[in-house]
């Protein structure tokens, strides 16, 4: 495709309507009136040039707005979708999420987890799609902003007389008698903070210009907004996971390599007052039973003190005391911990009684650990007692067998073996909770519910986020492009004496009161006619 040169000289591109250098019209339209686009300068985009090569399709295809608009559209009616259920990063952690998900919202908790719809924003098919959005704005930025920068960099002075008299406001006066002070013009449009430039006594004064790039700004503004969301999937940029500690334990922070422990020294639960809350807080707590007024962690950070041999537990330095309440969190690093859900009451420990069913003698106690119970307990004179199988949250499956949901302890059961120096082979017990199921009807002894030891859990949010210094340099660029489109408006005055008669055009990429405006206050006493609105002109004819 050859380049188009205008008769003024200047070589524009192919498929340019109006030179980008004079504004003469390139190609004929028939229309000796029209009006000319004066979006791009009339100057031609590669979208609307090159169509053969499948390069071309593609940019084509991302180039066009609409395109850009239904991405948009699909992106947020996706990202919607995210929303009906929690993700599955912030569900609890006791249940597998597919038992989560049916369990607490039947059917369609079932259909959104198979869906996958439970992890939404780390599916192929979104990335993807907000992947696509990202090159939409790209191409639809550099297709437009390249012509225009170019058109407005080689615009001259004095124009052609039909690309003036084809702008929306147009005027021309008639010199009899008397001659105009251009040095006036001048000196009021360069009060009014216009840029003038003059060539042979013909002027274009210019102001705004840099609101052109507004939108432009917007574009890289959001594109820095998605790369910082897309970065989120690079290891070690993003981390969000959940972190339990019991009260008086101490446990390896996610995410940290096991360099950093957290103690929860006391877990501490307030709740609202029925009698001393206002009417609000009364309403709540007689439909909830129970409003939370505050839950905070008494939390001891420390760090490793060098690497562990294999099996040896890490020595440990203290590296700082704090208190960690919903949105108080405890920073380190580029982490931080936050207080988001907590657990009352949770099974720690169960003891049993070793007792001769006939007589109810008992033999002996043994304590399990319900996180890390014991194999095997000595209660002396030959009594012992062997944990054949632990079973934390039991249920029995579809085949009837017993099986485990969770490793949480919020059902435990146990298959003892009690062995006693009568019963050498040892006999089989199946305990739970208000269950116990012997193997044989014959049992000599049994294991007797001796009592329970309970503690509470802090569920705190483990967060890592490096992305949002560019989410907010991305979000910051987007406002000034915001503002640099909103608050300011490109115009331009072209003024142009040919003989006897003087021409007056002008062009503002908005607000044309404003304009018109600004001319009558520059050309008031000076014996110019006011141009005319050509678009109020032609609808008032109408």
């Amino acid at each position: 495709m050859k380049d188009v040169k205008c008769e003024c000289g200047h070589v524009n591109p192919h498929g340019t309507i109006l030179c980008e250098s004079c504004g003469r019209m390139l190609a004929e339209d028939g229309e000796d009136n029209k009006l000319v686009d004066m979006r791009y300068e009339g100057t031609a985009r590669r979208s609307q040039t090159y169509k053969k090569t499948i390069v071309d399709k593609i940019w084509n295809f991302f180039s066009s707005v609409k395109v850009g608009v239904w991405l948009i559209i699909i992106t947020l009616l996706a990202s919607s979708l995210g929303t009906i259920f929690p993700q599955q990063a912030y569900i609890p952690q006791t249940l597998p999420p597919e038992q989560y998900y049916r369990e607490e919202y039947g059917k369609l908790g079932k259909l959104y987890y198979d869906l996958g719809f439970n992890q939404l924003y780390s599916s192929w098919w979104y990335i993807i799609l907000v992947a696509s959005l990202g090159i939409s704005l790209v191409i639809c930025s550099l297709d437009r902003v390249v012509p225009l920068y170019r058109a407005l960099k080689t615009q001259r002075v004095d124009r052609h007389e039909d690309f003036l008299r084809r702008q929306r406001v147009y005027g021309v006066t008639q010199l009899e008698d008397h001659d105009v002070d251009i040095a006036t013009i001048k000196k009021r449009l360069q009060d009014s903070k216009f840029k003038v430039r003059e060539v042979d006594g013909k002027i274009l004064a210019e102001k705004g210009r840099f609101s052109r790039w507004g939108p432009y700004i917007n574009h890289i503004g959001l594109i820095i907004v998605l790369i910082s969301g897309m970065m989120r999937l690079v290891p070690g940029m993003y981390y969000d996971k959940v972190l339990w500690v019991r009260e008086g334990e101490t446990e390896a922070i996610p995410g940290t390599k096991g360099e950093y422990y957290l103690e929860n020294k006391k877990f501490t639960m307030e709740v609202y007052d029925k009698e001393k809350e206002s009417e609000v807080f009364t309403t709540a707590i007689e439909k909830n039973g129970m409003v939370a007024k505050n839950f905070q962690t008494d939390a001891v950070l420390y760090k490793a003190d060098g690497e562990p041999l294999p099996g040896e537990k890490p020595k440990l330095k203290q590296e700082k005391e704090q208190i960690i309440k919903v949105n108080e969190p405890l920073k380190f690093r580029t982490f931080a911990l936050y207080q988001v859900t907590y657990k009352l009451d949770e099974l720690n420990k169960m003891s049993f009684y070793l007792t001769e069913k006939s007589s109810g003698n008992k033999l002996g106690m043994v304590t399990l650990d319900l996180h890390n119970p014991e194999k095997t307990f000595d209660l002396g004179n030959g009594n012992k007692v062997e944990v054949v199988s632990y079973l934390p949250d039991w249920e029995l499956n579809d085949e009837g067998e017993p099986i485990t949901k969770t490793r949480i302890p919020n059902n435990p059961a146990f298959v003892f073996r009690m062995i006693t120096p009568d019963k050498p082979d040892g006999e089989i017990s199946f305990v739970a909770i208000k269950k116990t199921i012997e193997a044989s009807e014959n049992n000599t002894y049994k294991m007797a519910f001796a009592g329970i030891e309970t503690k509470n859990v802090a569920g705190l949010t483990v967060r890592k986020d490096l992305t949002l210094p560019i989410l907010g340099l991305g979000g910051f660029i987007f406002m000034i492009g915001v503002i640099q489109g909103a608050y300011w408006n490109h115009r331009r005055i072209w003024i142009q004496k040919k003989g006897n008669t003087i021409i007056l055009a002008a062009h503002t990429n908005k607000n044309w009161h404003g304009l018109k405006r600004e001319i009558k206050k520059t050309i008031e006493g000076l014996g110019l006619n006011e141009p005319e609105d050509q678009v109020e002109k032609k609808e008032s004819a109408q």
